[in-house]
């Protein structure tokens, strides 16, 4: 193999790598509501990124309605920063495709620095139709009534895409056209060394990408969603650290330090609530920990039904509440037990009372109540993944347990519990690390004056506390980070002793 293509193959494949890396970056950029280029006035909303700019027009416009009615602007700015942003996007589009391409074969390469050329020039369209819709916004009218501004994401991106071309055009130049030959060895008796090399060609006239890389690509979407949904919000933990107010920007007057982490170790009325709450909580997850074994019971015995059309009806009809909102279940609820529900119409045409009686107002055993209801809506959802389970069972065992003469219990019992316990320590181990977040909704619906301090749970504390009559965002916030951080704590926690109990992990 020549020493000399081999070293510019790897020197161009470090080079790709920066490159890449650039790509990946560029695409982020995104994402961010503090660079977005197409916020133009202080009326567009500052948490919105370029991405969301481009994907609905209503984030751009929808706060210039009395504007455009006072005539302080014109339609026409709002439009052109709308295409702006749309172009911008598609550029950044083309940013994502050019990295997908960067992972594949030297052709592929060649491709993905075409994509990302003209992803650098159609972002440069669309860097310069919102600096002429900037314009617009300064000549309006009424200026200051729309307060333009000149966003430094315009600067930003115009960065990102003309270095978007510079590195293209470099790379075009730093990519070679064919990868070294490879050396293969042939074993041959014959020869006096009892093998000889022959040279192949790496290189191919097709696009190909590597099948490690294809699985990248298929899980890449999902990550995407992983971090947009699940650790980009983490941003907004900053607010623990302000004294903020809903419909005020977080400025370094209101910035506070550590004093809300004080105020909650200090204050006995939030420890009391915190106490109580975290009861409520541990005991309505415990319960259902505790109850966690009724899916698998009802997935063996449901597998063990003869018949068919029967094992799909209960199977179906005990799967469909899972698509119910609790909204429905409590409408259900408040049909079947409020003071003139079914429930209390029958009481009283039997004569066991005079008058009805409101049982969602009752407070007494709200724990129980809870649980069943919870029970009822997910039970036949939870029995679909150890039905699966079932069905991945070796049939040669229950065949071997025939002939020893085991009947249908002890087949059950010494067969297929054994074969479900790996998946439910797995699940059961997920329900352990979730115990702080046992659901918003279903408590959110059934809570009332009469039940709350039995049913308010972590979940629903925050909730309230962040979004209630007495707001407090910046200690909303803070608990739901101690919940974070607890909720990771566990998850290692019931990990490590998975290891110790099992010998097996599930991280």
């Amino acid at each position: 193999m020549d020493p000399y293509k081999l070293s510019t193959y790897k020197k161009s494949n470090f080079l790709m790598l920066i490159f890449r890396v650039f790509l990946a970056l560029a695409f982020l950029t995104a994402f961010v509501p503090e660079i977005n280029p197409a916020r133009l006035s202080e009326l567009m909303n500052r948490n919105a990124s370029l991405f969301t700019s481009a994907l609905s027009y209503s984030t751009i416009g929808e706060r210039f309605i009395r504007a455009l009615n006072q005539g302080w602007i014109e339609q026409a700015p709002l439009i052109i920063t709308y295409i702006g942003a749309i172009v911008t996007m598609l550029a950044i589009v083309l940013i994502a495709a050019a990295f997908c391409m960067s992972l594949g074969n030297t052709k592929l390469r060649r491709l993905c620095l075409l994509f990302s050329t003209g992803a650098g020039l159609l972002g440069i369209i669309g860097i310069v139709i919102l600096f002429f819709a900037q314009g617009m916004f300064e000549n309006a009218s009424n200026p200051t009534r729309i307060q333009p501004l000149f966003p430094v994401g315009i600067w930003v991106f115009g960065f990102v895409f003309v270095l978007t071309i510079l590195l293209s055009v470099a790379m075009r130049f730093a990519l070679p056209k064919r990868l070294p030959e490879a050396e293969i060895r042939i074993d041959d008796p014959t020869s006096t060394t009892g093998y000889f090399y022959v040279t192949k060609e790496q290189e191919d006239d097709t696009y190909n990408l590597a099948p490690k890389y294809r699985l990248f690509l298929m899980i890449l979407p999902f990550l995407v969603f992983v971090v947009l949904f699940s650790y980009l919000p983490l941003w907004g933990w900053r607010f623990a650290f302000f004294n903020y107010e809903a419909g005020f920007a977080l400025t370094q007057d209101n910035f506070v330090g550590w004093q809300w982490f004080s105020v909650l170790v200090n204050n006995p009325a939030i420890r009391s609530n915190i106490v109580r709450v975290m009861t409520n909580t541990f005991a309505l997850s415990g319960i259902g920990i505790a109850t966690s074994w009724l899916p698998i019971m009802f997935a063996i015995f449901l597998s063990e039904l003869k018949s068919n059309p029967f094992k799909r009806t209960v199977q179906t009809l005990t799967t469909i509440p899972n698509y119910i909102s609790w909204v429905l279940v409590f409408s259900v609820a408040f049909a079947i037990f409020s003071t003139n529900g079914f429930f209390n119409w029958m009481l009283i045409s039997l004569g066991i009372q005079e008058e009805g009686t409101n049982f969602l107002m009752d407070g007494n055993n709200m724990w129980i109540k809870m649980w069943a209801w919870g029970t009822w809506k997910g039970l036949g959802w939870g029995a679909i993944i150890y039905l699966a389970s079932i069905s991945s069972i070796d049939p040669q065992l229950y065949e071997a347990a025939m002939v020893d003469g085991a009947g249908r219990y002890k087949k059950m019992w010494h067969i297929t519990v054994p074969g479900l316990l790996p998946t439910y320590f797995v699940l059961l181990l997920l329900s352990i690390a979730n115990i702080l977040s046992n659901g918003l909704e279903q408590y959110l619906v059934f809570e009332n004056h009469a039940t709350r301090s039995q049913i308010e749970v972590l979940d629903l504390y925050i909730f309230n506390l962040g979004l209630g009559a007495s707001s407090n965002i910046p200690v909303a916030t803070l608990i739901g980070m101690l919940k974070s951080v607890i909720s990771v704590v566990l998850l290692f926690s019931a990990n490590k002793v998975s290891k110790w109990v099992r010998g097996e992990t599930i991280i």
